[in-house]
């Protein structure tokens, strides 16, 4: 949309501050003008939004979240000008950390730049709305916080593997036809091997897909149930997915467990009320969302009914229909009108969607958003784009081209598809700045060629050649930038985490290896094995591990555990005839027998907070083991006990994403300078380094392919829970018919395709001055065995960088000294 839909209010409210000089305010105007006109186009267009709906298409780099920021403090102050209501701004973002990030630039704003009070607004996390709006009208949203306990379930979680079981032990029928597969000859091995693949497999990784899809969307299981009369496979599998979704579902409610769709859905059975629904509204003026290709159906229903005009019965009447008949949230957009009294402005990037392949985001809606509202030219795009150099931003911008046209050739003749919906990226072209730019150095003169393409002999050459540039870069100054590998797995980070040690020991760079990290979220393990110890400190297994955790920690020296630990009692309590201990010894025996004096001495409430103390937590450990405490002993309440305390620690150990409490800002935590971070694909999301490099593009991980488990083929050439994942979509996409079995499986597949190249795209897209790419010629299959190498593929964009950039692919004969 170009700038004149927006200039005129602009232009008017300039003229208008000319006049009143009299006016109480006449200062304020002028500073929110200055905001706006140290923005870039792009940014410009957001910050002139003065109602309805609003569409923000932004690159990756352009500056969302500080374009946000300005937008929403001159949002705050043109209602504090106009208006003394009390009705406030809600900023919804994707994650805590962005959360706290955009909060801390409108307040500067505010303070700054309007000096304005730092007030008028609030910033949630989607769930961390939905929430409040729960938490404030319990006795609507049937969430009693107090009584309730919150869990994030894999398919490993208790709750899931009970419903498969309960599930199985109600429809025999429908279990036999799936142990009878394709065929079977009733050979008992066979038998016992199909029984265990489907119960501990194939049952619960169905359940925990289609029970996040679903709730998701709003989806219950009888409606679930409807749609699967739809299908005629032979497995019924949308029907076998109900059954697991509802048995899920009794037990959540019979043990007061919630997960975080329970609190969309609790946000949403309060708006349903009149008079709740009017009492939120009325406490907001509108609703900016960043990450908006991240939402899933219900997060929109959500903010958009917050959004709207509590006097607009019309749009409402629709919102609430879809929420209590779980209609598909597509139908909104279409309700999109220049003159809408939805007052939503979303900003985000489809091509930035990464999520939706094992989370219940999908980017479609977003997409179907911008589309509706480029129609009545409320669509404004933010294309320009200062973080990168231009050969990098020429990089990306192939790539995302190259991608589309293979796309385009290979699924429908090259003919272009109407609602783009199939390709993988929005057709969307990243800009360099305009001269004059308020970003300080934007579009950075490169470093070296500011890309550069490389293919090693094997992984090991990788090794050899990244760790010399890296030599190179931090050579001079290591404090001066900031530099990250990422990767597609974690298996792989720690490979090169273990290669890279000792050189970047040797030249003192800082290795953060955010994976390993990740690993030790450590706290509910190490509370785990030392109470083990407390219960049973003469299991040699336990005692062993509590030890460990104690190395770990640095209390006790290192030694040999093993001996220690093949004769508990003699290491415990030396008998007057014993050996003499060593004082290594003697400091760990000390230590643990402490441990077993608190275990007899402290209720058992205590232990969890003492244990902490005892590891010398910092502040965040201490924190997180403090909401460890909480949950724990919520769930034993009533029945307090160590073998019950053991049993829900063992719990969330083995089945559960328990989230450590942050102090830390993580994105500077993972940022900083003279560090070289490895981390994931996924985790860089939002995140930028002056140099980064991508080593290991092959084919089978980017794009990869979906791969049927050996011991699950009996079903047939295909997963039971993306068939399913497949099927549920296309319904909420309002496509005419479910798609069957093989149809749904090729769905999937395009899914996940379409997922892994703009994951490659948001990769490449974090460089700002040197973008190191590599794809080795042999490589593993599997990196859990990275030593079996083989030749591997390239990921199919590298070879077309290569030709696209020849003189940016690099001689290795000249390099390796």
């Amino acid at each position: 949309m170009s700038d004149s839909k927006f200039t005129a209010p602009v232009a008017q409210e300039l003229l208008h501050s000319k006049l009143l000089e009299r006016s109480p305010f006449p200062s304020l105007q002028e500073k929110i003008l200055a905001i706006r006109n140290s923005l870039r186009p792009g940014q410009q267009q957001m910050a002139d939004w003065q109602s309805g709906p609003l569409a923000i298409s932004a690159v990756p780099g352009a500056g969302k979240s500080t374009g946000m920021a300005a937008a929403a403090a001159i949002a705050i102050a043109r209602q504090y000008e106009r208006s003394s209501s009390r009705r406030q701004l809600v900023v919804v973002t994707f994650t805590r950390s962005a959360a706290a990030n955009i909060k801390a630039k409108i307040r500067k704003f505010l303070r700054d730049d309007l000096s304005l009070p730092q007030m008028g607004f609030f910033v949630y996390t989607l769930h961390g709305l939905a929430l409040n709006i729960a938490s404030r009208h319990s006795d609507l949203s049937g969430l009693q916080l107090e009584n309730v306990t919150l869990i994030t379930p894999t398919q490993s979680h208790r709750f899931i593997r009970t419903a498969v079981e309960q599930w199985i032990g109600n429809n025999q029928d429908r279990y036999l036809r799936l142990l009878e597969g394709h065929q079977f000859d009733g050979e008992e091995t066979e038998r016992l091997r199909r029984q265990s693949v489907l119960r501990t497999e194939v049952l619960p990784e169905l359940a925990n897909t289609v029970i996040h899809e679903a709730k998701s969307s709003g989806i219950s299981p009888e409606l679930l149930r409807e749609w699967s009369q739809q299908t005629t496979d032979e497995y019924a599998i949308l029907s076998v997915a109900a059954g697991l979704y509802e048995q899920y579902q009794n037990l959540m409610r019979s043990r007061d467990f919630i997960d975080y769709d329970d609190m969309i859905l609790a946000a949403l059975r309060v708006l349903e009320n009149d008079s709740a629904r009017r009492i939120e509204q009325n406490q907001v003026f509108a609703v900016f969302e960043d990450e908006a290709q991240d939402s899933s159906p219900l997060q929109t229903q959500l903010l958009e009914i917050l959004a709207s005009d509590g006097d607009n019965s019309s749009l409402l009447t629709d919102a609430m229909n879809r929420v209590s008949t779980a209609d598909s949230c597509t139908d909104a957009i279409h309700r999109v009108s220049p003159n809408s009294p939805l007052n939503l402005v979303r900003v985000g990037d489809p091509n930035q969607a990464i999520n939706s392949t094992f989370t219940p985001a999908d980017p479609i809606y977003f997409r179907q958003f911008c589309e509706e509202c480029d129609r009545i030219e409320r669509l404004a795009t933010m294309d320009q784009a200062g973080r990168s150099t231009r050969i990098i931003i020429e990089a990306a911008n192939f790539a995302l081209t190259w991608i589309n046209n293979q796309w385009l050739a290979k699924t429908n003749n090259g003919q272009q598809i109407p609602d783009n919906r199939q390709v993988p990226f929005r057709l969307q072209t990243i800009r360099p700045v305009n001269a004059g730019d308020p970003q300080t150095n934007a579009n950075p003169a490169p470093v070296g060629r500011g890309l550069e393409l490389y293919t090693p002999r094997d992984i090991h050459q990788t090794v050899e050649l990244l760790s010399q540039r890296v030599i190179e870069l931090f050579g001079e100054d290591p404090t001066k930038n900031s530099a990250a590998i990422l990767v597609r797995e974690n298996r792989q980070g720690r490979w090169l985490g273990e290669a890279l040690a000792p050189v970047c020991k040797e030249h003192n760079i800082t290795l953060y290896d955010v994976g390993e990290r990740d690993r030790r979220s450590h706290v509910p393990q190490e509370i785990l094995a030392l109470l083990q110890f407390c219960d049973r400190p003469h299991s040699p297994d336990y005692l062993k591990a509590a030890l460990e955790a104690l190395v770990q920690r640095q209390l006790i020296p290192t030694q040999d555990l093993n001996a220690l630990a093949s004769l508990p009692e003699e290491f415990l309590y030396p008998s007057p005839l014993a050996a003499s201990q060593s004082e290594t010894v003697q400091k760990a025996a000390r230590l643990c027998r402490n441990l077993l004096r608190a275990r007899l001495e402290l209720p058992l409430y205590q232990l969890i907070s003492f244990l902490a103390l005892t590891l010398n937590y910092d502040q965040a450990e201490l924190a997180t083991a403090d909401k460890l405490a909480e949950r724990v002993n919520q769930q034993i309440a009533g029945n307090s006990s160590m073998s019950g305390m053991l049993s829900a620690l063992s719990e969330i150990v083995s089945s559960e994403r328990f989230e450590p409490v942050e102090t830390e800002d993580s994105e500077e935590r993972y940022t900083r300078r003279g560090q070289l971070t490895i981390i994931t694909m996924h985790k860089a999301k939002g995140l930028d380094w002056d140099y980064v490099f991508l080593p290991f593009l092959h084919e089978n991980l980017i794009p990869g392919r979906f791969w049927v488990p050996p011991q699950s083929q009996f079903l047939g050439d295909f997963t039971l829970s993306e068939v399913a994942r497949a099927q549920i979509r296309a319904t909420l996409h309002e496509e005419s018919t479910i798609p069957d079995v093989s149809q749904a499986w090729e769905v999937a597949k395009n899914l996940k395709t379409s997922e892994e190249y703009r994951l490659l795209y948001v990769a490449m897209t974090r460089a700002k001055l040197l973008l190191w790419m590599s794809a080795a010629q042999k490589a593993p299959f599997t990196w859990s065995k990275p030593d079996n190498l083989q030749e591997q593929a390239p990921c199919p964009v590298f070879p077309a960088l290569k030709r696209q950039f020849p003189e940016c692919v690099m001689n290795l004969a000249a390099m390796i000294k």
